[in-house]
């Protein structure tokens, strides 16, 4: 049976009691603020392995988030969420509206919400590219934005 590298994000801080609490469930690694963790699960798919994981720690942290740590053959990372019930019900209810299932709904709910804030952000750019070349050349900007993505952070200027 594979093992399912995935990562848990929390919803605060660990104190040292519940990291030791929880690590003597699964093996786990954290960042440096203990507020994401790192796991390996044995299972057949990551889906179950996602759940199995949730069973064994929810109850011992505040696990906010689920997710695989690679994504699958077709780029894609699994997403466990737990909602309160009433935010379960409303779902539930808006998904029954479109006759989506929950699952879908809220996938394809994140789909549009990633791709919105993707146009969000090409907007912003193109607004602040047209806003920068009022001032200068396409050839200068160019340029400036080659050494800007060059440079290495925090080394000296050259």
């Amino acid at each position: 049976m594979p093992h399912h590298a995935l990562e848990i994000l929390l919803t605060r801080p660990l104190v040292p009691a519940e990291l030791r609490d929880a690590a003597r469930v699964l093996p786990l690694a954290t960042n440096h603020d203990t507020t994401r963790l790192m796991t390996l699960v044995r299972a057949k798919t990551p889906g179950r392995a996602a759940h199995r994981l949730r069973q064994h720690l929810a109850a011992r942290l505040p696990v906010d988030v689920i997710t695989t740590h690679y994504p699958d053959a077709v780029g894609q990372v699994l997403l466990n969420l737990a909602f309160p019930p009433a935010v379960h019900a409303t779902i539930r209810h808006a998904a029954h509206e479109t006759g989506q299932s929950p699952e879908l709904f809220v996938k394809l709910a994140l789909h549009r919400a990633l791709a919105q804030q993707a146009s969000d952000e090409a907007d912003r750019l193109d607004r602040a590219v047209q806003h920068l070349l009022a001032g200068t050349t396409a050839a200068h900007l160019l340029a400036a934005v080659g050494h800007a993505l060059t440079r290495t952070p925090g080394a000296a200027p050259a």
